[in-house]
């Protein structure tokens, strides 16, 4: 009966630590896209730095493709600027050290001082790097 006990409890801590793990990658990946999105709309270079991976490749819905220092350098320059921002709909999969993201992508962004309504859906691959930090590797973004 001591077997049979101990048995259940190693399997319900186990069962419970393998269902918390994907939960808890989730919401790491949750809260990098929205700091992603927070950093785009208020120009916080610092923060795009240190979100996008060396590597990254940056594709916009016009078809256009840039590395880490073009995209970063659009919203420093106010080539890409926004008054309002949020990624809605999100859908968040985990496999491993890598995520797939897909959300939509809602936007107010400025083309001087005129507003252009923006609704694209993205689709971004995240990636947990060896320091442990969750970094953007690919974006996509495209028109429905």
């Amino acid at each position: 009966m001591k077997k049979a006990s101990l048995l259940i409890g190693f399997v319900c801590l186990f069962s419970g630590y393998v269902a918390a793990a994907p939960a808890s990658a989730e919401k790491e990946v949750a809260e990098a896209v929205d700091h992603l999105t927070q950093a785009m709309l208020h120009k916080d270079i610092p923060q795009l730095q240190a979100l996008a991976a060396e590597n990254l490749t940056y594709g916009h819905s016009s078809g256009n493709i840039q590395d880490k220092k073009a995209s970063i350098n659009d919203i420093e320059t106010g080539k890409s600027a926004f008054k309002t921002l949020e990624m809605q709909n999100q859908k968040i999969t985990v496999s491993g050290d890598v995520a797939m993201v897909r959300n939509h992508f809602s936007a107010q962004a400025l083309k001087g001082t005129e507003v252009v309504p923006t609704e694209i859906e993205n689709f971004q691959i995240w990636q947990k790097q060896k320091n442990g930090k969750w970094l953007l590797i690919g974006r996509q973004a495209f028109r429905f």
